[in-house]
């Protein structure tokens, strides 16, 4: 199903050019535009050739990972896995794994608390961001035939600009979607395409802006500012490609770090609009072109990916019964959401929903990692047994939890009315979007770490509940599962009581499970006492050297590790995680959300 997705972008580019064939061959175009549309498909290919790559290395992975679960069954040491691999370990350490300088990736840099400058890179990522700008500027620059006399220099890198930015958007719309069909097949996460999606857009803005410079200079050497105007004011093909070159520069200008994070509901309705001008006015100035084929595949890719979100809202939250919320205020600015959902639902580990509550933030969505689902089926009533699906679907019924941390806007507003409640608890409509995520799996690891920060824990707590219980049935390769939760306060234990007390009462946890909680403000030391052998607590911050040292020290079969915080304890991960590389087999796995 992907794969033919993944094939539906390259077909419908090429099949668009192809219906320009007669077009380009028959005298309307000049042979300099018949070579760049060939380098803007060119372009395309090199993003293609990409992700074939990225997929040949993840089935493989997939596939090591899979004979490894198998081996695994009857094997309680699975010595031959927790070897390391000499070549994959320094690849790992020095370029899948590597900050892009030193320890720094994920732990964003702020001027303030209130002003977010963003994150960077890995090396692998800027590798790849690396190559995408090196592509275009070839493209656009090196690859113009300056000696041409048929068409000036301006002329020419105006036309080759243009021709990029439009083919650029094919991408550009592709990475942004949560629909993405790449994010499943390339098993590779939506923070690492909306990555790519702001760079790419950042070039497409460069190009467009190069674009109107290139047809500038000339005019104004030759006639002077004047007849800029002008020829503005006359010609609808000029002033549309003028409207959709601002629109993408405000497009930019209003994209920062800074502003997206202080702003983000704002922002994200700004960008929208201006999108949609900036493809309305641009597919006007496009009129009659071969670049027009292009522009029409994005808006394809972006109309498609908006009926998935409508239908998925509209099935999975529409039938005999709509989806509630329940929505309950916890100790230290926290809520758990309840989600009595409309239809049933197959909930895996990792994954994650949209949440929108129309009576909180009107049309505005939010992303929340699903942190326990439980499957009901209710005994038929006095109107007998179940005749039809419908029926039989009214009898099953899927609840979701979430944990939420007050913030600003959104989360603020519904804590508030949560809190102001009797009993500091709040039914409302809601609508869930998804599933999206559950791209990693953690079922071939003999040893499994799991560290989460604050409501980082409920993207651990599945895993946990999912690994023990595989372990019951003999499914998974986990022989050891430690958890490791770092929180400011006692009182937050409350936020997954419910949950861990179900997981603490399943068959065999003692044998694989152990929990370590690590409280980094604690009133008295009285207060941290550990329940039992199993289930440990300590005063202040984890030492992550030392905890993933004793776990290799001890280590069943390959070890994987997970981390869900913040960016400061993922950076100390990641960085300990490197140094055990050619020590022993140690898979680094990082839950992030940057937007």
């Amino acid at each position: 199903m992907y794969s033919h997705s993944l094939l539906l972008c390259w077909s419908l580019a090429g099949l668009a050019s192809a219906a320009d064939l007669e077009k380009r061959h028959g005298g309307g175009s000049s042979i300099y535009e018949m070579l760049n549309d060939d380098l803007a498909r060119l372009s395309l290919l090199v993003l293609g050739l990409m992700a074939v790559a990225i997929y040949v290395w993840k089935t493989s992975h997939r596939l090591a990972s899979h004979m490894r679960r198998l081996a695994s069954f009857n094997n309680e040491h699975q010595r031959y896995f927790a070897a390391p691999h000499e070549t994959l370990a320094k690849v790992k350490n020095h370029i899948t794994y590597a900050p892009l300088f030193r320890n720094r990736h994920n732990r964003e840099f702020q001027l303030s608390r209130a002003v977010n400058m963003g994150t960077l890179p890995s090396r692998f990522h800027s590798f790849l961001l690396l190559g995408i700008v090196v592509m275009n500027v070839v493209l656009c620059v090196v690859t113009v035939p300056y000696g041409s006399q048929e068409d000036t220099v301006a002329g020419l890198v105006r036309n080759r600009t243009g021709t990029m930015a439009t083919v650029n958007l094919i991408p550009v719309v592709l990475f942004a979607g949560r629909n993405n069909p790449l994010i499943p097949l390339l098993q590779v996460s939506f923070d690492t395409f909306n990555l790519m999606h702001r760079w790419l857009a950042r070039i497409v803005v460069l190009e467009a802006i190069a674009h109107v410079v290139a047809w500038c200079i000339p005019k104004v050497q030759d006639e002077g500012w004047s007849v800029v105007g002008k020829v503005f004011g006359e010609s609808s093909f000029m002033l549309s490609g003028l409207v959709a070159a601002c629109a993408f520069v405000g497009l930019l200008a209003h994209s920062p770090s800074p502003i997206r994070h202080a702003f983000y509901e704002t922002f994200l309705h700004l960008h929208i609009i201006m999108i949609v001008v900036s493809f309305a006015f641009l597919w006007i100035h496009l009129n009659g072109m071969i670049s027009q084929s292009y522009l029409l595949v994005a808006i394809i890719f972006w109309a498609f990916e908006r009926a998935a979100r409508i239908f998925t809202l509209l099935y999975r939250n529409c039938g005999r019964e709509s989806t509630t919320a329940h929505v309950e205020a916890l100790p230290g600015d926290a809520m758990r959401i309840t989600l009595k959902m409309a239809r049933p639902w197959t909930f895996h580990p990792g994954q994650h929903i949209y949440l929108y509550i129309p009576a909180v933030g009107w049309w505005t969505s939010h992303p929340f990692s699903v942190g326990w689902s439980d499957a009901e089926e209710f005994p038929a009533c006095e109107k007998g047994i179940p005749m039809t699906q419908q029926d039989l679907l009214a009898l099953q019924k899927t609840t979701i939890s979430l944990l939420v941390r007050r913030r600003t806007g959104f989360t603020d507003k519904l804590f508030q009315r949560a809190q102001n409640a009797m009993g500091g608890r709040i039914s409302l409509r809601a609508f869930a979007e998804g599933p999206y995520g559950n791209i990693h799996s953690m079922d071939s690891y003999g040893t499994v770490m799991l560290f989460a920060g604050g409501v980082g824990i409920t993207h651990q707590v599945p895993f946990v509940r999912h690994l023990v219980q595989g372990h019951a049935d003999g499914t998974v390769a986990a022989r050891r599962v430690t958890l490791i939760w770092t929180i400011q306060s006692p009182e937050h234990l409350e936020w997954i009581r419910p949950w861990m007390t179900s997981i603490l009462s399943m068959d065999r946890r003692r044998e694989v499970l152990r929990v370590m909680l690590f409280i980094t403000r604690p009133r008295n030391t009285k207060e941290i006492q550990s329940p039992s052998a199993t289930v440990q607590m300590f005063p202040g911050r984890p030492n992550i050297d030392t905890l993933i040292g004793m776990e290799v020290e001890n280590q069943i079969g390959a070890m994987g590790v997970l981390v869900c915080g913040n960016g400061g304890l993922s950076d100390d991960v990641r960085r300990v995680c490197r140094k055990r590389q050619d020590r022993s087999q140690v898979d680094f796995i990082e839950e992030s959300f940057t937007w």
